[in-house]
């Protein structure tokens, strides 16, 4: 057991994965906790709040159901929260948490996201995780216009070095993209000092404006925009948990954080996806401990707070891009397949994956959602014609 759980590899993804969430959007998660007016004790507590209910979530699921469960706080949330939050108070917006984490944990409860899952065309849902994970594997390259020798050097590490050690090439890689980013004098640890994060209650309120204006759209963008990504990461590698239980987990955790700046916890899909690839291990039924390590550095992170966001702010951006794009080549490729393998459902994969890669935005609602909306539609529509055909036919 401890020979499978202390492998560099899983070490290493579940560092990635942290840092790949961390580094791209805990700036939003501080924005939307200074828009309610919160002190710098509190925006510290938002971030231990979150950092230990993803750990608790993620060692817990991971090591109960043996599958790679990464969970992680709703992005699309947070950036809604900077511009909904604004006149509401800290009190209102903690009540808002409250109410959006109970409609989660409903949702769990009631069953409805394995009844969504169950009718779900398995090409659509791999088609709007590659279109979900296009944007990193174009970020690697895009990367190369401001930091081209940085991300040459990443690319050659790990093109060359991979044949010979596949389990460690994304921290051989890491490493390789922090000792060139210190040679070009990209890191920036000169503001670094430890801090602890401690917890601090906040007592919630509730007002029609904060759960019409926040809640309900809180709700739905964690369940469309993360939650179903979330499951499609999981089957588009292998993986079959109850669906129902993990819903319910996290929305009681958000119940549970709420108080403390626990705004929405839900099922990850980008980060996850780097603790469920072979570069993670190669025994697909091993993997769940890079999730598990992915838990632990969370935990690190809840526990250290604002000093841990500025350990990874000192990365380079370009080098967190590049080791985020290398690190889901292997399940980008594997999503496309998926979706293209069969000629009669190729156009309705296409269209989901392009209308998912698009960033499209409509209603405050992410455009996996949209993706994801449209081939399910489109896939039914085809069903149905091609079934009126057959019995016209037949007649």
């Amino acid at each position: 057991m401890w020979r499978e759980a202390l492998g560099l590899s899983k070490i290493s993804a579940g560092f990635i994965a942290v840092l790949v969430g961390y580094s791209s959007s805990a700036v939003i998660i501080l924005q939307a906790a200074d828009a309610v007016g919160a002190t710098s004790a509190q925006m510290s507590s938002w971030l231990w709040a979150l950092g230990v209910g993803m750990g608790l979530t993620s060692i817990g699921l991971s090591l109960y159901y043996k599958n790679p469960v990464l969970t992680a706080w709703s992005t699309p949330g947070a950036a809604l929260m900077v511009s909904s939050l604004a006149g509401l108070s800290i009190h209102e917006a903690v009540g808002a948490f409250l109410v959006s984490s109970l409609l989660i944990t409903l949702c769990g409860l009631a069953g409805w996201m394995d009844k969504l899952i169950r009718i779900m065309p398995p090409s659509v849902a791999a088609a709007m995780l590659a279109g979900i994970l296009l944007q990193f594997g174009l970020g690697l390259f895009q990367a190369m216009q401001t930091q081209l020798s940085l991300i040459l050097l990443m690319l050659l590490v790990f093109v060359v070095l991979k044949p010979w050690a596949p389990r460690y090439i994304m921290l051989l890689t890491l490493v390789a993209g922090i000792g060139m980013s210190y040679q070009l004098d990209l890191l920036q640890l000169d503001k670094l000092e430890l801090q602890f994060a401690a917890p601090v209650w906040i007592a919630p309120t509730f007002s029609l404006a904060s759960v019409v204006g926040v809640a309900l759209p809180l709700f739905v963008v964690t369940m469309a925009s993360q939650n179903m990504p979330g499951v499609a990461a999981l089957h588009g590698h292998g993986y079959r948990p109850p669906i129902s239980p993990l819903i319910t987990v996290t929305g009681l955790m958000g119940v549970l954080f709420a108080p403390f700046g626990g705004f929405a916890f839900n099922l990850s899909a980008i980060t996850a996806a780097i603790c469920m690839g072979k570069e993670a291990d190669p025994n697909p039924a091993t993997r769940y401990w890079a999730a598990v390590w992915g838990g632990v550095f969370y935990l690190i992170t809840g526990l250290l707070g604002a000093t841990v966001v500025g350990l990874f702010a000192a990365f380079p951006k370009e080098l967190v891009l590049a080791i985020a794009g290398l690190a889901l080549l292997g399940t980008i490729g594997n999503s496309l397949t998926a979706a293209l393998a069969d000629n009669d459902e190729r156009e309705v994969a296409v269209i989901t994956f392009l209308v998912t890669a698009s960033g499209v935005s409509i209603l405050g609602i992410g455009s996996a959602f949209w993706g994801l909306l449209l081939g399910f539609l489109m896939h039914y529509w085809h069903k149905h014609r091609a079934l009126t055909t057959a019995k016209q036919a037949k007649a």
